[in-house]
């Protein structure tokens, strides 16, 4: 007997009929247009080619001062006569507290419940062999997730709507918001061929999950690009506005009052291939607030506290203690940062060599498939070493696989472990588009010493979960670089921060009992807060915070009482707990056992999707015919913006073969058979953007309907 969500009628048909009778006119639109060059077929599992569906997707973002709620909205269309199944691999912010799905078919709603991922799977797998429509949103990493929709109906459209919660992040006085689009290409590193001496077994794979993390992606020359996206938000700051601004995408800001902004794309909608990005200020001579907020949820406060050190203390620390450092800059030049991404890397190192000072040492090192160091050991910051290691770095090419292991753990080799009087630092610059992030982060975690790691992302979509999740265990910080125009400007404030001391020994605590997350804080740099989530029975007493600038004690007190309130506080506070979770199982102290019990009781209690648990929505009853076929096909993604297509994947021309196997291209029918002939340039903009505006309605309609309900 399989569990089935009840399917709720959705109220007031004739409101959902036109929306979703327009979105089927559009998207109908959409595939007469891509008929007029031939048809995308795409391969799945070796079978017989299979017409992808086609997908647009809309995103509705709400921020309320330091939280933000998302709904993501995708419409699948099914373009053949066949019944169809499609999976489609999509990113999400790492910090996603996803928390809620429904499936919408015809008129009907079906809302998902959360269950142990395991008994999600094959609740869903079964519905799909009964002919039930269903949905299965499963977590592959912290970033990145699959969506799997079963049975859909020749020409038919469905609608799948996911909601998350997440934190508003602050850098000094900038916030921010991040909003990945596509999942790019990543580099599995191939199985082992040896077996463990031991056990006489083979080797562990380094990513054991590759199959759930591959999807077949476009090549731009050949194809348009796919899966249109619209987006709005609507920037409730909490305080008056000052500059609100995207250095990704070209958008629209209306000012409906001093404290509030709503943001749109410019052009109404845009293709899903590179990270969105939203910063916003405080208006000038506004005094911040006091950085607490609360919400009461299931009869418990959930509170979150933002604060940020002063920085004239800082200042003042910084001037006072200063000093030398070891700096290993380590660059990525795999396949992956082909195009911009390269540059963009090259640039930022040769603004980090510039930066070195007098007394500093320092050593680069550049990986793909192998790796190179320029020099043997760490040398002086004099005129001639630097003059070598630009000459170096200004000839590097982007090609091969990444393999980032082994440069990783040479940089974080630390010759002399009990130095005290100078710091080391290595600083990262990477897409991190690798599928095997759980070896990175153990390495960190046994070989960081007294190494300080600091992540610079690169390009387009870098690999979010890496970065933070590097740079959480290096103690370090992540610098997101998308265009060579950011290089200069963020280089800048990275390297100030490296030349700042760090608060230290910081320690929080609470006069009342409460259940606090990270129970270590981290060391911080000049102009980053500490962030301090927690559950406890009542929001009263005090928070104290202590630590040192620069050797120098500070403190504060805050009265919890006089916290504002605050919005999806309490997904936050569970969401940081998991991911505490899974960093001391990777530390190792909480073994995997534990650390699976604690994130599967949160994860349960809270309702949120993690690697133990998933969404799954299942209608009650069967609409596919007995005996009628289920076609099943991967919905293909767009390369990410400023990739090199070759780079990734290499040539239809005979080569070499790569030494490990990178992210499969999609594996279109032969052009010989008729099947596809695609254009270089064919756009069809004007239809994906009055799309993206009926995938708001029926964003808005499903969001309002929940509302009220």
């Amino acid at each position: 007997m399989i569990p089935v969500s009840n399917p709720r009628p959705m109220p007031r048909n004739l409101l959902v009929a036109p929306l979703v009778a327009a979105a089927l006119a559009l998207l109908g639109g959409l595939q007469a247009k891509a008929e007029e060059a031939g048809t995308l077929l795409l391969r799945h599992g070796g079978g017989a080619p299979v017409a992808a569906p086609l997908l647009a997707a809309d995103a509705a973002i709400t921020v309320s001062g330091p939280t933000a709620r998302a709904t993501i909205t995708q419409a699948f269309r099914n373009t053949t006569s066949d019944w169809v199944e499609g999976t489609y691999l999509f990113p999400l912010p790492e910090d996603a507290a996803v928390d809620a799905m429904r499936l919408v078919v015809g008129d009907r709603v079906i809302v998902a419940d959360i269950r142990e991922r395991g008994a999600a799977r094959r609740d869903y797998e079964a519905a799909r062999a009964e002919g039930k429509a269903a949905a299965l949103v499963e977590q592959q990493r912290p970033n990145l997730f699959t969506n799997a929709v079963a049975n859909i109906g020749p020409g038919e459209t469905v609608l799948v709507q996911i909601q998350y919660q997440q934190g508003v992040r602050r850098s000094g006085d900038t916030y921010s918001l991040r909003l990945p689009t596509v999942a790019a290409p990543r580099y599995n590193p191939a199985p082992p061929a040896v077996q463990e001496v031991a056990t006489g077994r083979p080797a562990p794979d380094p990513v054991p999950d590759r199959d759930a993390i591959t999807a077949p992606v476009l090549d731009p020359a050949r194809h348009a690009p796919v899966n249109p996206l619209t987006l709005s938000i609507d920037l409730k700051a909490g305080f008056s506005l000052g500059r609100v601004e995207s250095a990704t995408h070209a958008i629209t800001i209306d000012a409906p009052s001093e404290r509030e902004r709503r943001i749109a794309l410019r052009d109404g909608a845009t293709a899903a291939d590179r990270d969105f990005e939203l910063t916003w200020t405080q208006a000038p001579g506004t005094s911040p607030g006091l950085g607490l907020f609360r919400e009461r949820v299931a009869g418990a406060d959930a509170v979150l506290a933002v604060v940020t050190p002063p920085v004239a203390a800082a200042q003042a620390a910084s001037q006072a203690a200063s000093l030398p450092r070891d700096v290993i800059f380590v660059i990525d030049n795999s396949g992956s940062m082909g195009g911009t991404s390269i540059r963009q890397a090259k640039a930022s190192l040769l603004v980090g060599l510039d930066r070195l000072r007098p007394g500093d040492r320092f050593n680069v090192i550049r990986f793909d498939d192998t790796m190179e160091t320029v020099f043997p050991d760490l040398v002086a910051a004099d005129e001639t070493h630097l003059a070598q290691a630009k000459s170096f770095v200004g000839g590097l090419e982007a090609r091969g696989g990444t393999e980032m292991l082994a440069p990783l753990k040479a940089a974080l080799r630390d010759a002399d472990p009990e130095e005290t009087g100078r710091v080391r630092q290595v600083v990262f610059l990477t897409d991190g588009a690798i599928g095997d992030e759980g070896r990175i982060f153990s390495a960190i975690a046994e070989a960081r010493g007294r190494t300080r790691l600091f992540m610079v992302g690169i390009g387009s979509a870098p690999n979010g979960h890496l970065m933070r999740h590097a740079a959480e265990l290096g103690r370090g910080t992540v610098t997101l670089i998308g265009s060579v125009d950011q290089v200069a400007d963020r280089m800048r404030e990275l390297l100030a921060k490296l030349e700042s001391p760090v608060v230290t020994d910081l320690a929080a605590t609470f006069s009342e009992p409460a259940e606090a997350t990270p129970t270590a804080l981290p060391d911080l740099y000049r102009g980053e807060p500490v962030t301090i989530a927690a559950r406890m029975r009542e929001a009263k007493g005090t928070l104290t915070l202590t630590g040192r600038i620069g050797g120098r004690p500070w403190r504060t007190v805050l009265d919890l009482s006089q916290a504002e309130d605050g919005a999806g506080i309490g997904k936050v506070w569970a969401r940081a707990r998991i991911g505490e979770a899974e960093t001391a199982r990777i530390t190792g102290r909480l073994t995997p056992e534990a650390a699976d019990a604690a994130i599967l009781r949160l994860a349960l209690d809270h309702g949120l999707t993690t690697r133990l648990t998933s969404l799954v929505a299942i209608d009650a009853t069967p609409r596919r015919p007995a005996g009628a076929r289920l076609a099943r096909t991967d919905l293909p993604l767009n390369l990410p913006a400023g990739w090199d297509f070759e780079a990734v994947f290499g040539t239809d021309q005979p080569r070499a073969p790569a030494p490990a196997p990178i992210l499969r291209k999609a594996a279109l029918a032969p052009a010989a058979t008729g099947s596809i002939a695609l254009p270089q340039t064919a756009t069809d903009f004007e239809a994906r953007l009055m799309l993206g505006a009926v995938l708001l309605g029926l964003a808005l309609l499903v969001r309002g309907r929940r509302a009220a309900r």
